[in-house]
């Protein structure tokens, strides 16, 4: 890191700088990140995978904007994934340096695009919810498939621009500005942006869920209460109980793994780094990845149209299973009997 301390004032948007920031010094650092990627990454496309197949494979599901913002919070996961797994690895782990700095931008606005899209899909998760909770009554009114498509375009829209920003210009290169500690060509203030809006959003979800939370408790007093009188609405208030449940589980998750990470950004934008730290924002890194795994096990386990979906489609892949290793013998026992007639 000696030469990278004489080069940093005067060569930081060089291609020759971004090997300072590849921090994993050992074999056994990137042999373990490298398999941490490779299992939670092969694990999240394909859990994402099934649950996007569950929802649009059910018209009763498909239909419900509560699940279209599970599927763009899936698909999110999916994307993150693909394009975090293969750029992190390709640089700290093989130390591939043979790009340029809009290509570095491009791979690191996916990967800021796709995680900003999950966590904004938990904010109108959260939202409807909450209007499903709060105004039952109302609630088919007030979110409809079309508003509901309305709002996950624009969430998508927004975090690509807001991604994108590095690349068009607000970069430290461009500027002449202070470079970010974590991330090669990043500005600290764009960093700082960044930091701000997903704490933003983090506090928007926790208020959500406690008037979700408070809401769920009322209705819970409530069928206590009415058992005997409740009937079909003791039923719909259970479903909005449990899915609140639900995704206030996925919310302690997302907190959890993404504290690490935030932290450390925070810090390195008022203090120095050592190297032991960013060796630590390494690994923390794929924390973020372990949240996008977690969360289809999540969904299976408290959805229960999902785990129906779910418990479905195994049974009738086992089905095909057994049809097909049944059909060589009833072929076989079909020609004999040909034969013997």
């Amino acid at each position: 890191m000696d030469i990278c301390k004489v080069q940093e004032n005067t060569s930081k948007c060089s291609m020759n700088m971004t090997e300072c920031f590849m921090v994993l010094s050992t074999g056994a650092q990137k042999i373990s990140i490298a398999t941490l990627c490779g299992l939670l990454g092969t694990l999240c496309i394909f859990e994402n995978s099934l649950v996007l197949y569950l929802i649009f494979s059910s018209p009763r599901t498909r239909r419900k904007p509560s699940y279209l913002f599970i599927s763009s919070l899936a698909l999110a996961d999916i994307l993150a994934s693909i394009i975090f797994v293969c750029s992190f690895v390709n640089f700290h782990v093989f130390n591939k340096t043979d790009f340029s700095k809009k290509i570095f931008l491009l791979q690191l606005g996916g990967v800021t695009t796709s995680f900003s899209a999950s966590l904004s899909s938990l904010l109108l998760t959260a939202l409807d919810r909450y209007i499903s909770i709060s105004q039952p009554s109302k609630y088919k009114l007030l979110m409809t498939r079309k508003r509901a498509w309305t709002a996950l375009g624009v969430l998508w829209v927004t975090c690509a621009t807001t991604a994108s920003l590095p690349l068009l210009g607000w970069n430290c290169c461009t500027l002449y500005s202070t470079c970010s500690e974590l991330f090669p060509f990043v500005d600290d203030s764009y960093l700082s942006s960044w930091i701000c809006s997903i704490v933003v959003l983090l506090g928007c979800i926790v208020c959500a869920y406690t008037h979700v939370l408070w809401r769920a408790h009322q209705h819970v007093a409530y069928m206590e209460k009415n058992q005997a009188q409740a009937g079909k609405q003791n039923t719909r208030m259970r479903m909005d109980v449990t899915l609140a449940k639900t995704l206030v589980m996925v919310l302690s998750v997302l907190v959890l793994c993404w504290s690490p990470v935030l932290i450390l950004m925070i810090y390195s934008i008022f203090a120095r780094l050592s190297n032991h730290l960013r060796k630590v924002f390494a690994f923390c890194s794929t924390l973020c990845l372990l949240n996008s795994v977690v969360n289809p096990m999540i969904y299976a386990l408290r959805s229960k149209e999902l785990s129906s979906s779910l418990r479905m489609f195994v049974s009738g892949f086992r089905r095909k299973l057994k049809t097909s290793e049944e059909s060589p013998g009833a072929e076989s026992t079909h020609r004999s009997s040909v034969i013997e007639t």
